[in-house]
């Protein structure tokens, strides 16, 4: 065989897909609820609900149940590299790994297209979940969340005690402050003055300011990248026009009114006797390691420990420095402790 003639070796895959199988990147589908309908908070039921989601590993009884942020979506190969992966905390080549999009998401799973624009609360969407796992053969799950996935952990604590085995909660709270309700209610009464999109654009850049911290901001976003426009105004605008391009501005408004809602009192706080590990982010602004460390007492059994980052509430994904090796000592029945 000529130089000529021989085939060209094939390019290196990505590293956040060398992390996974070709079938583990495929996002698959389920639909649930035949034969007796979901019955929401808000009174409606559901039947035939469409639910995707992507499974990472081989299929056991007993798997690890990833969460997703409020924009985020069920592959986690693309969004979390420093967790998915051989020896890292989320480990198909030893576990079975669950992640679904949510409902009333835009990431295959029925949200306001398909069901109009009612309330959804984190607890119908951890109901969704049991569902899924059923539909699995799942029996037993440990549970990670972080952000909005961190306020979903605690519903399915709430919702499934029976079905978890410990869970990790990330840089979120029990219930949201009425910090986090106004900016909350800020991004929403953006998309309500300016629907299409401009005002979807908005409400990421209030979004993006709270997952920054001003030290974080300081270090990244000084100067100018055009001409007389500051750098951190073209990062925003950058970050407003990206995620349009890929998130619908009705399940932003109905996700955002699923965290807000989300109210457990102190004494369902106190029935959550599983292990837990709640995470707080040291300059976190949306939601304060004070916040988060409060919430973690609320609990009978709950380990805190805090990530030191510069970042912001998104230091777990972009500075997770020791998170995972902590994340992972936990799901695998250790402590936190360093």
């Amino acid at each position: 065989m000529t130089a000529l003639s021989r085939a060209a070796p094939a390019p290196p895959l990505p590293a956040e897909l060398e992390r996974c199988s070709p079938a583990d990147r495929i996002r698959k589908t389920a639909t649930l609820f035949h034969t007796s309908p979901l019955l929401l908070d808000c009174g409606r039921p559901l039947s035939d609900v469409r639910v995707a989601y992507h499974t990472y590993g081989e299929a056991q009884g007993d798997a690890t149940l990833v969460l997703h942020a409020l924009t985020g979506d069920s592959a986690v190969h693309e969004w979390w590299p420093d967790f998915l992966g051989a020896g890292r905390p989320l480990d198909p080549t030893q576990d079975f790994i669950i992640c679904a999009n949510v409902l009333g998401g835009c990431a295959g799973t029925d949200g306001p297209a398909a069901l109009g624009d009612i309330p959804i609360s984190l607890r119908d969407m951890a109901r969704v979940g049991r569902a899924l796992l059923e539909h699995l053969g799942v029996r037993r799950v440990r549970i990670i969340g972080a952000s909005m996935g961190g306020l979903l952990a605690y519903a399915w604590l709430l919702e499934c005690p029976d079905l978890v085995s410990r869970a990790v909660v990330i840089g979120a709270p029990v219930r949201h402050s009425p910090w986090a309700v106004g900016l909350n209610s800020a991004a929403r009464a953006a998309i309500r003055a300016a629907p299409g999109g401009e005002g979807l654009k908005v409400a990421r850049q209030i979004a993006m300011l709270s997952y920054r911290s001003p030290q974080s901001l300081a270090q990244t976003q000084t100067g100018q990248r055009r001409p007389g426009v500051h750098a951190v105004t073209s990062y925003l605008e950058y970050q407003g026009e990206k995620l349009l391009a890929r998130f619908c501005e009705r399940s932003y408004v109905t996700l955002t009114g699923a965290m807000d809602g989300f109210e457990p009192n102190d004494a369902e706080l106190a029935s959550i006797h599983v292990p837990v590990l709640a995470v707080g982010i040291s300059s976190d602004v949306l939601y304060p390691a004070a916040e988060v460390r409060a919430g973690a007492a609320a609990l009978p059994n709950a380990t805190y420990w805090e990530l030191d980052s510069i970042h912001g509430h998104d230091a777990f994904l972009m500075d997770a420095g020791e998170l995972p090796g902590r994340v992972g000592a936990f799901l695998r029945g250790g402590t936190a402790e360093g």
